[in-house]
Parts: C-alpha cells; structure tokens; sequence
C-alpha cells in the first residue's frame, strides 16, 4: 500500500529544491531551504469575560488545521487589560510534516485568494533569519469554516518557519512555494 504524500511535498522534491540547488549556488543537496513548521496562533483577548469566545477559537483552530490545538496562557498579569497570569488567552498549533504540507497548500491556493481586496502578502516580513510571519484578519477566508456557525470573526497568526539562513533564501522558497508576494 502507497503511502499518501502531499502535493506540495512532491512538489518541492521534483522541480523546486532542485531549482533552488541552481539558483542560489550550493554545493550540497542539504543547504537547500525547506520548511520546517508552521505555528498557527489565535488570541482571544476577550476570554477572560467569555470563555466560550475562547473554545469556539480552538474549534475552528481544529477544524483550519486538522490537528488537536494547545489553548495558551497569560504569562503575566496585566491590571489594565484585567489578565491574570495562568488565564487561558489563546490558542496555538505546530504543524510538521506532511499536516505542513496540507497546510501550506491549502493555504496558498484556497485561503490567501478568498481574502477581500486581496494583492499579496508582505514580502518584508521576515525575521532576519527567513523565517515569515503572516496575521490574516479573519478566519473565514479557510474553507473548513462555516459562516453561519462562527461566534465572532476573528484573526489568525501563521509563522512559517524555515530551514534557510537568509530572509533571500526564505524568500525565494517561499515564492517557488507559491506564496502571492505584493510586488
């Protein structure tokens, strides 16, 4: 029995990192940038009057990424926001392997082209070490989520995390990748 590999995986085996390998002139198959996981967050400020914003956030984290979601906590209190350490705030998911692969895909060619008034993303968020950071206002752009049924449109944070070294290398994976850059 076969076993099931992502597009986007097989994608980046054949044409990608070999293009890549060319490009950016390295001598070993090993330097070549890949990715490595993908974090989607969500805060959920509000939680600390309802906590039913907070697990109608986790479901739809669940539903988005298909993986069971780790609610997070306040690190420290806050008098003038009313949090208090330990309150659960948020919710957050790693994604590695081939659920990155889904992800990314799914991400890139259903998500980010449901977004309103929609011309790339922002090539100038790297951290300086090629890895991206990406906010998406609402979560309904994902076509797992049910407009009827959502509490509050809410926004999501994804950081993708990569192997390359320089915010060049991040970004030219990430564009062979598909990723709709601003110009």
């Amino acid at each position: 029995m076969d076993k099931f590999i992502p597009n986007f995986k097989t994608k980046y085996r054949e044409t990608i990192a070999p293009e890549l390998f060319k490009e950016l002139g390295y001598t070993s198959p090993m330097q070549v940038p890949t990715l490595e996981k993908i974090v989607v967050s969500v805060g959920v400020g509000e939680a600390i009057l309802n906590k039913k914003l907070l697990d109608s956030a986790v479901k739809e984290l669940e539903l988005i990424t298909g993986q069971h979601v780790l609610k997070t906590k306040a690190r420290k209190s806050i008098a003038n926001f009313k949090v208090r350490e330990g309150q659960e705030i948020g919710a957050m998911v790693t994604l590695r392997g081939d659920n990155m692969w889904i992800f990314m895909e799914r991400l890139v060619s259903i998500a980010l082209p449901r977004v309103k008034d929609f011309r790339g993303v922002k090539p100038n968020a790297f951290d300086g070490h090629g890895n991206y950071s990406l906010g998406i206002t609402e979560q309904i752009i994902f076509p797992e989520i049910d407009f009827d049924k959502i509490e509050r449109v809410s926004g999501l944070n994804i950081a993708i995390v990569t192997t390359a070294k320089t915010d060049e290398e991040g970004f030219a994976l990430l564009k062979k990748l598909g990723m709709p850059f601003s110009k």
